[in-house]
């Protein structure tokens, strides 16, 4: 080999190896539990499974974020995990244990990424509403007629360069402007003249698309100015991994939304360098240890994992 291609063999190894050591290859992502409607024994709470494979789709391991534990458990599983998901679901976002732990992680997070420590977190339909909440410290919510319909994307000025949509196709995000493809199954939402009204939200988030149920306009998806901090109102995850319903779209574009949005906040996660203290406090917590339960006869989730 010539000393010009040795030189470029090590060159392009070096490169390799810098960009590797600024990317976290293995990246685990908490997914927020909440409590079950009837709790029963080891029927509490629980997760559903589509936000796991979501995530798992994109190269992400996860790890169940139980609830009710103390503020100093998450603070430990806070700095081992590389992100957080707030799932959708039906629980209150103020007094309930899901809210609880939302509020902590959502806290540590904003510290943590003051001081450089690049932490995502994701909200997910209740999980964009928490999001609302923790930023603003009010209920914004008003009541929309949105609980179980598909709909297009209104994208706001510029939104299509923002961090979160940016990577897309430009055929995907035509789809999502002009087909209804996003999946909403939600009574409250945040409307684009109460955001408005709100200097708290309006300093914290851009508005990246709006949507609308003929009557109200409201925010459907948003990225925060500052922080790695996202969330949509509809379900991305759905349109791959759910089938109880007819409304939910599952056309080819669809299901390359679920792809791309999913692969979008786990590269977020992938610049965050938390670990477990070693392999084995690893191991006993993620999520392969639960089997998820088929529901998909008497649920909206095809699978359950239940704690």
């Amino acid at each position: 080999m010539s000393n010009f291609a040795l030189l470029f063999c090590f060159a392009f190894s070096t490169l390799s190896s810098c960009t590797a050591l600024k990317r976290n290859d293995e990246p685990i992502i908490g997914v927020l539990a909440q409590e079950v409607y009837s709790p029963r024994p080891q029927n509490a709470s629980y997760i559903a499974a589509s936000y796991v494979k979501f995530l798992e789709s994109a190269g992400a391991r996860v790890v169940p974020v139980m609830i009710n534990k103390t503020l100093e458990e998450y603070k430990t599983l806070f700095n081992s995990i590389n992100g957080i998901l707030y799932p959708g679901g039906g629980v209150s976002i103020l007094t309930s244990g899901y809210a609880k732990a939302a509020r902590i992680f959502y806290e540590l997070a904003i510290e943590a990424n003051s001081r450089g420590d690049y932490f995502p977190v994701w909200g997910t339909c209740l999980g964009f509403e928490e999001l609302t909440y923790l930023t603003s410290g009010k209920m914004l919510l008003s009541h929309t007629n949105t609980s179980g319909v598909a709909l297009p994307l209104v994208f706001s000025n510029r939104s299509r360069e923002s961090r979160m949509f940016k990577g897309f196709p430009s055929e995907l995000l035509d789809a999502l402007a002009s087909e209804p493809i996003t999946e909403n199954s939600h009574k409250w939402s945040l409307t684009l003249a109460i955001y408005n009204s709100n200097a708290d939200l309006r300093k914290f988030y851009k508005v990246l698309t709006t949507s609308s149920d003929g009557i109200n306009e409201f925010v459907s998806t948003m990225e925060a100015y500052g922080f790695p901090i996202y969330g949509t109102q509809w379900h991305p995850e759905k349109n791959t991994f759910e089938w109880t319903k007819p409304y939910i779209p599952h056309s080819p574009l669809a299901v390359k939304v679920t792809f791309f949005m999913a692969d979008f906040f786990v590269n977020e996660a992938r610049k965050n360098f938390h670990k477990f203290e070693d392999e084995e406090v690893e191991k006993r917590a993620l999520i392969y240890n639960y089997n998820p339960v088929y529901t998909g006869i008497k649920s909206v989730f095809e699978q359950i994992y239940y704690f």
